[in-house]
């Protein structure tokens, strides 16, 4: 009998979860001189974007800042946008390794002293 009590009490236990975004740059990656099979899993064109040899990915919260660090990233450098998505606060931008790094570096500048996010370090592969 007491072992029955046990399941139905564990039974009614409810967990909540929400999501408390910061204001904070989680990710800031470059991937240098990426294999082509990449390009194409991430839904990139490999006959345009595989001659720019990088691939940078971001993700920042709140996610609508995905738009404003998507712009940035184009008026620092000669970068492609490859994905925004202001839901899940996530960019994937192609180009130089020096475009993408210059725009990576751009985004986290302005994140840092004008928006005051808290930034991670710049990650490569």
């Amino acid at each position: 009998m007491g072992y029955t009590d046990n399941l139905s009490q564990e039974a009614k236990q409810r967990i909540v979860q929400e999501l408390v975004p910061g204001k904070q740059i989680t990710l800031a990656h470059i991937i240098a001189n990426p294999d082509r099979i990449l390009y194409e899993k991430l839904g990139l064109d490999p006959a345009v974007n595989y001659a720019k040899s990088a691939i940078g990915v971001l993700t920042v919260s709140p996610a609508e800042t995905a738009i404003i660090i998507a712009d940035i990233a184009m008026k620092a450098s000669g970068i492609e946008l490859g994905f925004v998505d202001r839901f899940s606060g996530s960019l994937i931008i192609t180009g130089t390794v020096s475009e993408v790094e210059a725009s990576v570096q751009a985004i986290l500048e302005y994140a840092d002293e004008t928006l005051h996010y808290t930034i991670c370090e710049i990650t490569r592969t």
